[in-house]
């Protein structure tokens, strides 16, 4: 079979509708709240979909941020027929639309909507602002007790670790932090929703405060209110709808057990401590789709902070392990021009933090033809969640 014809065949399911609300600084919604966000989100997607709320019946997502029952009681949904979703913060907002996935193929729903909405004023990720904030805050239990008293709290200062290690192993330095930040607030500019459109250039980037050292303002993302919502439905009702199918090719979630919170823990083995902590998602993902990273158009890429974009490039086998940093120091990552456009919409660091549901919304633009920062003839995406405690979780899509 031609790649193109295996391309073709894949996946019984389509995203159909995308829907987001206004973009918000950190604590910007107010008095709204975040059901209220979701709300206007699902609405969206269901009308860019050419469906009713009568037709919605699932709902998938992660984290454990949404209220379901008062979501769908806001919305006016008859009967909701199926609900899930996974843990472990963003690294679940790919891996969502899994869930929705399986749901419709095993007749558990026939529309599903995946959504998530943030308002950060309870949490911000340069610290835990208290001790029930994220699966990151500050706990006092076993674990935490070794890690606190360094003021090792938020994820920044501990994904920091990560990133020294990287630094220490290979090489790798604070101007391909820098390549990854600037690249995406370049696709940032023309983006009427983005939150950044102020021009970065190099000198911006390292005269930025250093929060936890590598890493300065500009590697870590957006603190930002809003919320995105995007419908899974089966492929054979896709056809009919308002726009052409995306078709949703392969999902997987999940990673290495012996991982699990040890971004927090700092226990990873040596061989995975240097990472996003993706790999084994990323060769069950490509296995399924039947696909390799050559196959990828453009990669909607996870980016919390700019180093674990590059160690997910490792990850998902865009260039060997240990060498992200030459690869985008070539451009690689650029559009247009590069071999593998990343975040293109301006991702988390530049256009809006709702936890990966931006990443999603741009992959389904780009594979329509309709994204503002249009990749030529892309046929198809990769989109990342995480990286994040057990599970992180990839996604391939296909126009």
């Amino acid at each position: 079979m031609e790649k193109d014809d295996e391309v073709a065949a894949g996946g019984g399911t389509a995203l159909v509708g995308i829907g987001a609300t206004e973009y918000f600084r950190r604590g910007g919604a107010a008095p709204r709240t975040a059901l209220d966000l979701a709300a206007e989100a699902v609405r969206r997607a269901l009308d860019d979909a050419g469906l009713r709320v009568a037709d919605l019946d699932g709902f998938a997502g992660y984290a454990g941020g949404l209220d379901i029952a008062m979501l769908a009681h806001l919305l006016g949904v008859p009967e909701v027929r199926f609900t899930a979703a996974l843990g472990g913060g963003g690294g679940g907002s790919a891996g969502s639309v899994g869930l929705a996935s399986m749901a419709v193929e095993t007749g558990q729903a026939a529309v599903v909507v995946s959504v998530m909405a943030v308002q950060q004023s309870a949490y911000r990720l340069g610290r835990a602002a208290s001790a029930t904030a994220g699966p990151y805050a500050a706990k006092t239990d076993a674990a935490t007790d070794f890690t606190a008293p360094y003021r090792l709290i938020g994820p920044g200062q501990k994904f920091a670790m990560v990133a020294r290690r990287h630094m220490h192993l290979f090489g790798t330095k604070r101007e391909h932090f820098a390549e990854v930040a600037l690249s995406t607030r370049a696709n940032a500019l023309s983006r009427p929703s983005a939150l950044m459109r102020r021009p970065l250039t190099v000198d911006d980037y390292f005269a930025g405060r250093m929060i936890s050292d590598p890493m300065c303002l500009y590697d870590f993302c957006l603190e930002s209110d809003g919320a995105v919502a995007v419908i899974t439905t089966s492929l054979e009702r896709a056809r009919n709808l308002r726009h052409r199918p995306v078709r949703i090719v392969a999902s997987a979630s999940g990673g290495q057990g012996r991982y699990g919170h040890s971004v927090s823990w700092m226990n990873a083995p040596d061989d995975y401590f240097a990472s996003s902590f993706h790999r084994s998602v990323a060769q069950r993902l490509f296995a399924r789709a039947q696909l390799s990273p050559a196959d990828i158009s453009v990669a909607q890429i996870y980016d919390h902070f700019t180093p674990l974009v590059l160690m997910q490039l490792e990850d998902y086998g865009f260039c060997p392990r240990g060498e992200a940093g030459r690869f985008v120091a070539e451009g690689n990552i650029r559009w247009p021009g590069g071999s593998t456009p990343v975040n293109t919409h301006g991702g988390n660091l530049s256009e809006a933090y709702i936890m990966g549901m931006t990443h999603i919304k741009e992959a389904v633009e780009q594979l329509r033809g309709t994204a503002v920062n249009q990749v030529e003839g892309a046929r198809t995406a990769l989109v990342t969640g995480g990286p994040a405690a057990v599970p992180v979780s990839g996604l391939i899509l296909a126009g």
